[in-house]
């Protein structure tokens, strides 16, 4: 069943090099009870691991069931020790948070065998632990412990038991019954093969293989039987690194694996996830109060009306030349045929009184137009119309904070206010258009523009004028036709064009917008450091928890763990807790934009996308910084983790 031919192995220690196999040759027929004896270093326990494939020799040939595995893959050897080799370790080698169950089901992770999810518990109740089924390995003897080895060298049905020092840490009584489960197991077919010092073990096996400094000095056998069944033939497995075997560990499977590892392991995992949760709240919050900012700009240029310009006096000009606009300048513009509509703007800062309140505030004389061409309607009320603008009517339409300061919860419609100590009448109050750095653009009273100027202000002229234009792709040409008129009817020179100017609102707009944009940016820049230090604090929680789990990982491959079945545990470990810790920092995130719009009053949007992108991009993270842990895992020697202190 096994054949090895001329096994040469040497290990270097600096400039010292020990031969601990020397020319080793040995066939293993199939149901022996083999004893591998001698004393310490004489190569005992390499031989075991190069015949259950955990280590490799230097030189030399190795035959199972004879076919040369010299040649095959890191993949091909999980294989075979998966489906034919159970593994029986002196130091127990259990998961140390596990329980006994899962620790006797882990084989079968690897092995794909779905269709043995009883055999665990058949297995521990066969071993005399069927009440121990979800005791952690702390919570049993040594015998026990042993036991549970047992069971899961067992759990995939193979056809050799390899054992290493099997007793070495147990009394004399776990010792006999850990014995008689061997022999007993060699009985029903099993071919057993047991490194001890221990003569008194030795000799209960069939056959005594004893080795001295690396060599064979005596392989004696007892008079037995035939071998009791044979084996099926080793399928012929491909010589090539792609080979992956029929039944193997599912995604799902490392996902429960992982879930684990997490839980067993609580004050590390949340130590992890601590980093991605604070860079993805960061990041939430920031896209949050951008977007919120935007959309509070968005609201405020649409107030201000869209494909508008505005058309006014420069009076810092050089020229000397003073600009004013007329009626007549208003019925110019409308004669071109993109303006849609004109309207006339006086402005002016002036004193309400209301019964024995006052509040500083300023006019804005116009005419209806302008309400519709601004999105400010009256919300309730009315807006003032041409004819009581031509008639120079005193009345008024209010802002909310107008409303609020000087009539508190009561109607202002149809009351009396004093402006500048002249009596309007109130008709309307404005929609709520908020504040900024520079105002508060709710503080206004609007009046027919008429009315602003000769009763009000002494004005003979217009402040500004405000254009609406037709389409928004003909708001430039438009500009240009404006200011080519405001120049030739007011005989404006090259030197003195300078003395109106023309603002683009839709050049505004896209200017805010492109500020807002670019702030939003730098905000969610500054938080996704935040997301990469996490990343950062990942990997290298991770890369501690290799070397901290070395040995479990050795556990893993020894029973059946490819590279691959190795590193996607690790990734995986690492994408579950990004992506938990990328939820906790959705939830914190949102929380802190919340909390800053009560506080500071801002203005908070939380876009999917920005959900989206910040899960995706924990899991990313999570991903990326997982891979190099998960590799150095996954390029372990397997008997140097097992023995890795």
């Amino acid at each position: 069943m096994l054949e090895v031919k001329n096994l040469v192995k040497t290990y270097s220690s600096g400039d010292v090099a020990f031969r601990a196999l020397d020319d080793v040759s040995l066939k293993i027929e199939e149901g022996e009870f083999v004893a591998i004896m001698g004393p310490s270093g004489s190569g005992k326990s390499t031989l075991l691991h190069i015949l259950g494939f955990l280590d490799s020799p230097d030189s030399g040939a190795y035959l199972f069931n004879g076919q040369d595995t010299s040649k095959f893959s890191d993949t091909q050897y999980a294989a075979l020790r998966k489906n034919y080799i159970g593994f029986v370790f002196q130091q127990f080698h259990l998961l140390p948070r596990t329980t006994s169950i899962n620790n006797v089901s882990l084989p079968l992770i690897y092995s794909g065998r779905k269709d043995l999810k009883d055999r665990p518990a058949k297995m521990l109740t066969d071993v005399g632990l069927g009440t121990k089924f979800y005791n952690m390995p702390n919570e049993l003897s040594g015998g026990e412990r042993q036991r549970v080895a047992i069971a899961r060298s067992l759990v995939n049905d193979p056809e050799v038991i390899m054992a290493d020092e099997p007793t070495g840490n147990l009394d004399s009584k776990s010792e006999t019954e850990i014995m008689n489960i061997l022999l007993d197991l060699n009985k029903k077919g099993k071919t057993v093969i047991m490194v001890t010092h221990e003569e008194s073990l030795g000799l209960q096996a069939k056959r005594v293989v004893r080795l001295k400094d690396g060599k064979i000095i005596s392989d004696t056998r007892k008079a037995t039987t035939s071998p009791i069944k044979k084996s099926p033939p080793l399928p012929s497995l491909p010589l090539n690194d792609n080979h992956d075997v029929p039944q193997t560990a599912q995604f799902i499977d490392y996902i429960r694996q992982s879930f684990q590892m997490i839980f067993s392991n609580k004050v590390r995992s949340f130590l992890s996830m601590l980093g991605i949760m604070i860079g993805v709240a960061t990041v939430v919050a920031m896209l949050a109060l951008g977007a919120g900012a935007k959309k509070s700009i968005s609201d405020s240029l649409n107030q201000m009306g869209t494909n508008m310009l505005s058309i006014q006096p420069d009076h810092r000009n050089e020229s000397g030349v003073q600009v004013t606009f007329t009626l007549k300048d208003m019925t110019d513009i409308l004669t071109i045929p993109y303006v849609k509509r004109v309207a006339p703007l006086v402005n002016g800062s002036v004193m309400l009184i209301v019964g024995n309140k006052n509040l500083s505030s300023r006019v804005q004389g116009t005419t209806p137009d302008e309400a519709g061409m601004r999105n400010s309607m009256p919300t309730y009320g009315r807006m003032f119309t041409i004819e009581e603008s031509q008639s120079r009517s005193k009345v008024a339409v209010i802002g909310s904070t107008v409303a609020s300061e000087l009539f508190g919860s009561e109607d202002p419609v149809g009351k009396s206010i004093k402006i500048n100590r002249i009596n309007f009448l109130i008709i309307g109050v404005l929609p709520v258009l908020g504040g900024n750095s520079f105002q508060d653009r709710d503080n206004v009273v609007m009046i027919p523009v008429n009315t602003a100027m000769y009763r009000l202000f002494g004005k003979t002229s217009y402040d500004s004028l405000d254009i609406e234009i037709s389409q928004t792709d003909q708001v430039s040409e438009a500009q240009d036709q404006v200011s080519q008129m405001i120049i030739k009817k007011h005989g404006l020179t090259p030197e003195q064009e300078n003395a109106f100017r023309i603002m683009n609102m839709a050049e505004l707009q896209d200017t805010v917008k492109k500020t807002a944009n670019s702030l939003t940016f730098l905000l969610s820049f500054i938080a996704s450091l935040s997301l990469l230090v996490g990343g950062i604090g990942i990997m290298n929680i991770m890369l501690v928890s290799v070397t901290e789990r070395t040995r479990e990982i050795g556990i893993r491959k020894a029973i059946g763990a490819r590279k691959r079945d190795v590193m996607m545990q690790f990734i995986t470990e690492a994408i579950i807790m990004t992506f938990s810790g990328g939820l906790m920092g959705i939830i914190f995130g949102v929380s802190i934009a919340f909390i800053l719009s009560k506080l500071a009053n801002w203005v908070i949007v939380v876009t999917p996308s920005a959900v989206f992108l910040s899960t995706a991009f924990s899991v990313s993270i999570g991903l990326i910084f997982g891979i190099l842990p998960a590799k150095k895992a996954a390029n372990l020697n397997t008997i140097d983790a097992l023995r890795y202190e």
